[in-house]
Order: structure tokens, then C-alpha cells, then sequence
């Protein structure tokens, strides 16, 4: 919608309505965050009651209706629709009107809107995931709405930024190149691996010269959901989180709700787990069905990763005859807050996943914890956060985050992408300490 309202500036008038499915959703400073994060530029109903919802008969997020310059319903489209069939649309319905003599190339006044008085300060915008590499003792951060990669030195001293802030798919020296909000990491010796989200691609810096390249996408959006092919050639959708091992990147591709893979050695990329469907299904890779995956790890033996919609964590074998199983979570409509085991467990909408010392931990995001996940009893206990956003540190129950979204453990301390407070933390567990990662030289 962002595109379509930045197209048709004069001819189409964007209001969003927010009907939460998730409790945390429903909270205004929340939304505030969402909508700066996201970058909105259009007015946000918060229905958080679902009048809205009601009115106008919705069943299924997203949907959009369509209204024409006299105030009636004309048309209402459920699920996820490509630009380009929205584009042609609007085309098509402004002709319409033009033609009738309807159209008022005017911007709507809205009238006053309620701002957050949140102002974005210091080096970090909304970082998205965060990745800890004790071997060379670097940090790298997806600075995700700075549009940038910034690596420091565990301690936060900047060694490296890469990209130039600007939005875009170019490749080129770290200066020059572009990214599109980039999320998760993967790291082989001198050769990061991004998933850059906004631009439905995967890209590859070389960081001894500090040179980007794209190996998987090409800016478009994807709708496929089988096969494989080279990667430029293919259309990703949405990749949030890469995973590596033994040449092969592990891709959670939330947009498309699959496990995709892509072969370092011959550059074949496709898909991995899932049938696209959206729902929790276990079984074979193939016949299994997920739920937007935004995190994805690995042990060496199992990907272990977090399905946000249906609050849950999961695992794939690595095996390609293998299968998808359920460690803890129930269903797209069964989240809540709640430590124990199998059943008993609710999470809400997590985003990150780490494996350490034989446990899984996960961000936690809309609960604003970090969680502790022994796969073996099906057990879940926080570890961090007091379960609403805030920002402190100290001890680790008393410490507060505002939706974590991504977790990497290096030299025993877990670094946390602290995301609507544009910070890194880091905790120490053995010691029961939270503190702010302080960035300087940037």
C-alpha cells in the first residue's frame, strides 16, 4: 500500500485500520512503533474493539476495501494481492471515475492526527536481528531502517558499516550499495549472508573488502511455492532469517510461510519445508504447513525456528526425508504468557531464535521476554523481562525490553537486538545481569 499511496498521491486516499488479532497489538505505543517501523505515511484507525472490523464484514487479515469518490463500497479483496494487480486496479478504477467526472485530485484533510512523541536518538533504527561471533569477536547488527549492516567489536566499538543508508537492491563497495530493511545474518569465515526482507533477496558481503553482492532474488516479490532454481533467477518473499550449515543457507521465508534453502555450492535456492499453507501442521518437509517462520537456528542435527503466527517453536530435520515437529504451540488463535510444558505453554508472536549449550532461546517478542526452551521435555521458562515494554536494565527480572526480535550468544553472554528501543542489551545469565550495549564510532 505504501507504493500505491506514493503513486496515486492525488487520486487515492490510504486509511488504515488496525484490528489487533494479538493482545500486544492493541496497545497505542505499540502501534505508534508499527507504523513508524513499518514507515507509514496514512492515518491508522486503532480497532482495537473490531468495530471497524464488523462494519465493513472483514474475515481475514489483510483485507482491503475499496470505496469509490462517493463514499460506497465497491469492492473488497481478502488476502495478500501482488502490486502489480493492485497497480492495474488502480488504474483501472481511476479511469472509471475520471470518465464520470468524479475525481478530485486533492489530498483528503484528515484533519489533526495524533503523533507518538517518541523521537528516534542515537546510532540504531528499529535493529531487527543481531548476530555475536565470539571466534573473531565481532557484532553485527541489522540496523534494519537505517537500511545497513553495522559491525562492531563485542564490546561496540564500530569496525564496519555496510551500505550507504539509502533504499535499494545495488551491490557495490560498502559506501555504494543498498539494502531494503534488512533482517537475519549467517556468517561463513570472511562472507556474510543477509536477508535483505524489503527486497525479497538474499546478499552476500565479502568482508575483507567489505563488497555486497546479491545471490538469490531479484526485487520481486514472490508467489511461488515449489521447486527450486538459480538464484537470481528466483523470486523470494520476504526472507527474515538465514541459517548456515555445511554450505547450505537455511531461509525463514515468513512472506510465503515455507523453510526455503539455497546450496552455496551450485547456487540452487527453492523451497525446503512447508506448503505455503497457513497453519501447524507436522509431517514430512513437503506436506507440513507453517506460520510467517521469523527466526531459524540450528544445533547442527536439527533447524530449530519460530513460527510468529502461530506463537510457536519448531524444528525441521535436516534430512530432506525428514520432518517438521512441534515443540511447543498450538494454533494461529492460542498465545498468551505462560512458562511449563507441552500444552500448557503460550507464547506471543516470537521473532528470534539462538541454540546454546544444548537449550533454544527465544525472543519472546510481544510478551517482551526472553525465553529458555529444552526441546527434550517440551518445557519453556522465561529467563528475562518483566512482560511489559520497557526499557531497564539490571537484574534480569527486573530488566525490560520493548519487542526483541532478534538473540545471538557469543564468549557466554546472549546479545539482544532490542528493537523498539533501538538497542542492543546484552545479558550475562551466570551473574544475573542486564546491561546497554553502548555503540561509539559511528
Amino acid at each position: 500500500m505504501r507504493k500505491i499511496e506514493e503513486q496515486y498521491a492525488t487520486e487515492v486516499a490510504v486509511i488504515g485500520v488496525h484490528s489487533a488479532k494479538f493482545p500486544n497489538e492493541k496497545d497505542k505505543q505499540n502501534l505508534y512503533n508499527a507504523v513508524r517501523r513499518n514507515e507509514l505515511q496514512h492515518p491508522v484507525i486503532n480497532d482495537m474493539d473490531f468495530h471497524v472490523w464488523r462494519s465493513y464484514a472483514c474475515r481475514a487479515w489483510p483485507t482491503i476495501m475499496f470505496i469509490d469518490p462517493e463514499g460506497k463500497v465497491i469492492g473488497k479483496h481478502e488476502g495478500e494481492i501482488p502490486y502489480e494487480s493492485l497497480d492495474n486496479l488502480m488504474r483501472d478504477m481511476i479511469s472509471e471515475f475520471d470518465a464520470k467526472g468524479l475525481m478530485r485530485r486533492t489530498r483528503l484533510d484528515f484533519g489533526p492526527v495524533e503523533q507518538s512523541d517518541t523521537v528516534v536518538e542515537g546510532p540504531l533504527s528499529f535493529p531487527g536481528k543481531v548476530l555475536a561471533d565470539g571466534a573473531s569477536g565481532r557484532l553485527f547488527i541489522a540496523d534494519t531502517n537505517h537500511n545497513r549492516i553495522v559491525i562492531t567489536s563485542l564490546d561496540g566499538e564500530v569496525q564496519q558499516v555496510i551500505g550507504s543508508g539509502k533504499v535499494g537492491l545495488d551491490d557495490g563497495s560498502e559506501q555504494v550499495a543498498t539494502f531494503n530493511h534488512p533482517q537475519g545474518m549467517a556468517l561463513d569465515g570472511d562472507n556474510l549472508y543477509v536477508a535483505d526482507a524489503e527486497n525479497h533477496a538474499l546478499r552476500r558481503v565479502d568482508l575483507a573488502s567489505g563488497r555486497v553482492e546479491t545471490i538469490a532474488g531479484n526485487g520481486s516479490q514472490g508467489r511461488m511455492r515449489a521447486g527450486r532454481g538459480p538464484g537470481l533467477s528466483m523470486e523470494l518473499n520476504s526472507p527474515w532469517d538465514l541459517a548456515f550449515h555445511d554450505n547450505t543457507l537455511y531461509i525463514a521465508m515468513a512472506g510465503i510461510h515455507q523453510l526455503w534453502s539455497m546450496s552455496l555450492g551450485d547456487g540452487q535456492v527453492g523451497v525446503y519445508a512447508g506448503t505455503g499453507g497457513e497453519s501447524i501442521d507436522n509431517g514430512p518437509l513437503a506436506s507440513a504447513t507453517l506460520a510467517q517462520p521469523s527466526g531459524i537456528t540450528t544445533d547442527g542435527t536439527k533447524l530449530y525456528f519460530v513460527d510468529s503466527e502461530t506463537s510457536s517453536v519448531r524444528t525441521a530435520d535436516l534430512n530432506p526425508g525428514g520432518r517438521i515437529a512441534t515443540i511447543v504451540g498450538l494454533g494461529l488463535f492460542e498465545f498468551g504468557d505462560f512458562d511449563g510444558s507441552d500444552h500448557h505453554v503460550r507464547l506471543q508472536h516470537p521473532q528470534g531464535i539462538t541454540w546454546e549449550d544444548g537449550a533454544a532461546y527465544i525472543a519472546d517478542t510481544y510478551n517482551h521476554k526472553i525465553k529458555r526452551v529444552l526441546p527434550q521435555t517440551r518445557s519453556v521458562f522465561t529467563v528475562l523481562g518483566t512482560g511489559q515494554a520497557g526499557c531497564q536494565d539490571g537484574p534480569r527480572k527486573e530488566a525490560a525490553f520493548s519487542e526483541p526480535c532478534g538473540l545471538s550468544f557469543a564468549n557466554g553472554l546472549l546479545y539482544i537486538a532490542d528493537t523498539n528501543n533501538h538497542l542492543i542489551r546484552v545479558a550475562d545469565l551466570d551473574n544475573d545481569a542486564v546491561r546497554t550495549l553502548e555503540i561509539t564510532g559511528i
